[in-house]
């Protein structure tokens, strides 16, 4: 039976900026109870203020997803604002791009932190009231990253793939309660504030490949699967791409991907090395857009689609010749 949006409780992790800002507006405008959570207290509660004027209730509650008790509190303060716990959104994502060993280990540790121990806390906080309650739908953001390897990001794709073994083991767990869902969300490149908050060890100025889709479109997949859950969701097919490409050769493509990257960071203009807001909020929350997504981003995302689909015609041409 779906899920009726309009009074549900939803608690959002990460949702100060980018999908998480995206997320938490667009569940205010089908009338959900909204529970807001991330570093910065002060993006925090503009976004939940905007997701008041789109006539929700809406309340923030300042949070670091790596505080396991910090993460307990925000349950109980969900519980006690809505009466329960519908809907988690377990959207907290940071990454740290350079070398492998120019990256500072603590930097290493802070991606493991939040991308994987955050949204193991946000899991071990709210399945046991999703068991008192009997249902409950736990939404994990993992990313294509969590099908391909990212070089120059370790950390992050231990991280990722590591969020789609628990995600994934959980959901096994929990198979003997059909009221309860674990549901994972692979978007591709996303333009949000991400990139420009995270920690850059590169020297050089970073950006995201084309195509980068608008965060709007992921938030509307996690109201898709608070409505129909179901236990994956892709959004883009960069994000197919990279999964079957991983899968057919998994070391080929992770190299190319290395060498597109060097030859990126080659031409790049220099940038300053900076630990980003990977250990405290970046202050500049309140916005879902990066500023990614140029008109030439959006002709050079047409000509790879375009590529790609001669590159499966050509595939299948040696195979019927075959």
């Amino acid at each position: 039976m779906a899920l009726r949006l309009a009074g549900a409780t939803v608690v959002i992790t990460g949702a100060s900026s980018g999908i998480g800002q995206a997320t938490a507006e667009a569940f205010a405008r089908e009338g959900a109870r909204l529970v807001l959570a991330a570093r910065g207290a002060g993006a925090l509660e503009r976004v939940a203020a905007r997701c008041r004027a789109l006539g929700a209730a809406a309340v923030a509650v300042p949070t670091d997803a790596t505080d396991s008790e910090a993460v307990n509190r925000l349950a109980a303060q969900a519980r006690a604002f809505g009466g329960g716990i519908d809907v988690w959104v377990s959207n907290v994502g940071v990454g740290a791009v350079g070398r492998f060993e120019d990256t500072p280990m603590r930097a290493h540790e802070q991606v493991i932190r939040a991308n994987l121990i955050g949204h193991m806390n946000d899991a071990h906080a709210v399945i046991p009231v999703f068991l008192r309650q009997g249902r409950g739908i736990f939404i994990n953001m993992i990313s294509l990253g969590g099908f391909a390897a990212a070089p120059f990001a370790a950390a992050y794709s231990a991280s990722k793939f590591g969020l789609r073994g628990f995600s994934e083991a959980l959901r096994a767990e929990l198979a003997d309660h059909p009221g309860i869902h674990v549901c994972d969300v692979f978007p591709a490149f996303i333009d949000t504030p991400g990139i420009s908050h995270g920690a850059n060890y590169t020297g050089r100025a970073l950006s995201a490949p084309p195509p980068v889709y608008d965060a709007r479109r992921v938030a509307a997949t996690i109201l898709g699967l608070a409505r129909a859950p179901r236990p994956r969701a892709v959004v883009g097919w960069v994000s197919w791409a990279a999964r079957l490409a991983h899968l057919l050769a998994p070391d080929g493509t992770t190299r190319l991907m290395a060498r597109f990257m060097s030859a990126y960071f080659r031409r790049a203009r220099a940038a300053p090395v900076t630990d980003g807001s990977l250990f405290a909020s970046s202050g500049d929350g309140g916005r879902i857009d990066g500023g990614l997504r140029s008109r030439s981003q959006r002709l050079i995302g047409l000509g790879l689609v375009a590529g790609a689909v001669l590159m499966v015609i050509g595939l299948e041409r040696r195979l019927t010749r075959s």
